[in-house]
C-alpha cells in the first residue's frame, strides 16, 4: 500500500482470506476461519457449504462478528489515516493567496480538478482560520456544489464532500448551500446518494450524511431529502449493529433531522421498519451514550405517530430498553426515555404498552427516579406515571389474589 513517500504495511490478518482486501466486518464461520461478511455472504450465497481456506464442510452456515479483530482493525486504520494526514498536512503549506488561485482556476473540465481539490482539503485540514477562510471565500461553495451536480467519478464526489463536511461548521449562510444544493434539481442528491452507497468508504458516507443534516432546514427540505429513491433504505442499512459506530451516530443524526415531517415518520415506520432497528440499537448493551441518546430521542419522534405508537406499544422488547436507560446513562437519555412512556401510557392511554410494561420493574425505576436530582418537567411526567402503573399494579395484584382464592381449599 503505498501513498508518495507514505509506505504502510498491512498485517495479513487483517485480510480476507477471499478478496484478500483489508476486513470491513470480520465475521468468523464455525471452522474459526473469519472472512469479510460481504466476501463470505457471496460464497455462501452463490451455493457453496464449505469453508474457503480449509474446504471443510460446514456444519452450520451461521456467523458471528468478530469484535475484536475488528477494533484492532479500527485502531490500526486510524493510526494510518493520521500518518497519511500528517503527510498531506507536511506537504501542503499553502498561503491563502495560493488558495485563491488554486480556487480561480479550478473548474470541471480543468485536468487538475482531483489535484486542486486535494489542495484545499489539506489546507483545510491544518487549522480552523483556514476552514473559516474558504467558508467565507465567495464562490467556494456555489463552484463544489456544481461539481457536485455534474461530475461522476465518485472520488472527485468524495473530495468535494470532503471540503463540505470539513467547512460545514464555518458557513454563515445555511439556508444558501441548501438552496443550492435541494431547490433546483436532485442531481446533488443522485450524487450524495451515490457516495453514500459506497459500501467501503466509511468516511465518505459519514460526511455525506453530515451534509444532508445540515441541509434539512425546514419541511420540504427533510421530505426532499427522504423521498429520494433509495436514500433511506441506505441510511437504514447503516443503522446496522455491525456497522462503523461513528456511522451509526450519523445515521440517527440524519434520521432525527429529517424525521419531523408526519409523511417521513410513516414512510420510515411503515416502507423501511425503523421501529425493529430501534429496538436492536436501544437493547444493544455495547452502545454509547451518544448513540442511546439519539435511539431514544428518535423512538420519541416516532411516539408523535399513531402508526409509530402502534408498532412501539406492540413491541415489548423496545419498550422495556427504554425503561432500562431511564436512569444511569445521561440527563438526556432520561429525559427522552420518560417523554416515551408518558406519551404512550399517559397521554396516548395505550393500554397494551402499560400492560407489557406493569409487569416489569417501571413502577420502582419512576421511584427511584423521583427521589433523584431530575428535571421539573422530568418530575412530573414521572408523577403522572407513577399514576397510570399504581393502579395497573393494583389492579393486577387483585386480579391474582381473586384467581388465588379461586383455587384454594378450604
Amino acid at each position: 500500500m503505498v501513498r508518495d513517500d507514505l509506505y504502510i504495511t498491512i498485517p495479513s490478518f487483517f485480510r480476507c482470506p477471499i478478496s484478500l482486501d483489508v476486513m470491513k466486518s470480520p465475521v468468523s464461520l464455525c471452522t474459526g476461519v473469519t472472512y469479510d461478511r460481504a466476501s463470505i455472504q457471496r460464497w455462501l450465497d452463490s451455493g457453496n457449504n464449505t469453508c474457503p481456506a480449509t474446504m471443510q464442510v460446514l456444519q452450520s452456515k451461521e456467523f458471528v462478528p468478530n469484535r475484536t479483530l475488528q477494533r484492532l482493525i479500527q485502531i490500526w486504520s486510524e493510526s494510518v489515516q493520521k500518518r497519511v494526514d500528517s503527510t498531506e498536512s507536511t506537504n501542503s503549506v499553502l498561503t491563502q493567496d495560493q488558495v485563491k488561485d488554486i480556487i480561480r482556476v479550478t473548474d470541471i473540465k480543468n485536468e487538475d480538478l482531483s489535484e486542486n481539490l486535494s489542495k484545499l482539503i489539506a489546507f483545510a485540514k491544518e487549522s480552523d482560520e483556514n476552514k473559516k477562510f474558504l467558508a467565507k471565500f465567495d464562490g467556494l461553495v456555489v463552484m463544489l456544489v456544481e461539481i457536485l451536480r455534474n461530475v461522476k467519478d465518485v472520488n472527485i464526489l468524495r473530495e468535494v464532500i470532503r471540503i463540505l463536511d470539513l467547512i460545514l461548521n464555518k458557513l454563515e449562510d445555511q439556508q444558501q448551500l441548501m438552496n443550492l444544493i435541494l431547490k433546483r434539481d436532485q442531481d446533488c442528491l443522485n450524487s450524495l446518494l451515490l457516495v453514500v452507497k459506497q459500501q467501503e468508504n466509511v468516511d465518505s458516507r459519514i460526511e455525506s450524511l453530515r451534509i444532508l443534516e445540515f441541509i434539512a432546514l425546514d419541511a420540504e427540505s427533510k421530505i426532499l431529502i427522504a423521498e429520494k429513491d433509495g436514500l433511506l433504505a441506505e441510511i437504514m442499512k447503516s443503522l446496522d449493529s455491525d456497522a462503523d459506530r461513528t456511522l451509526i451516530e450519523v445515521s440517527l443524526s440524519c434520521l432525527i433531522a429529517i424525521s419531523s415531517p408526519k409523511r417521513v415518520k410513516t414512510k420510515l415506520i411503515t416502507c423501511h421498519r425503523v421501529i425493529c432497528h430501534l429496538r436492536k440499537l436501544i437493547t444493544d448493551r455495547n452502545a454509547t451514550v451518544s448513540t442511546t441518546e439519539k435511539v431514544l430521542k428518535l423512538i420519541e419522534t416516532m411516539c408523535s405517530s399513531k402508526q409509530g405508537r402502534m408498532e412501539i406499544c406492540q413491541d415489548s422488547a423496545l419498550l422495556h430498553g427504554v425503561v432500562q436507560k431511564m436512569l444511569k446513562v445521561s440527563s438526556a437519555a432520561t429525559e427522552h426515555a420518560v417523554t416515551i412512556l408518558w406519551s404512550v401510557c399517559y397521554l396516548f392511554r395505550e393500554q397494551t404498552a402499560q400492560e407489557a410494561l406493569t409487569s416489569g420493574n417501571v413502577l420502582t425505576k419512576i421511584l427511584l427516579l423521583m427521589q433523584s436530582n431530575c428535571s421539573p418537567a422530568v418530575r412530573q411526567m414521572s408523577a403522572d406515571l407513577l399514576k397510570i402503573f399504581r393502579v395497573n399494579y393494583k389492579s393486577c395484584l387483585s386480579s391474582y389474589d381473586t384467581k388465588t382464592t379461586h383455587i384454594m381449599p378450604f
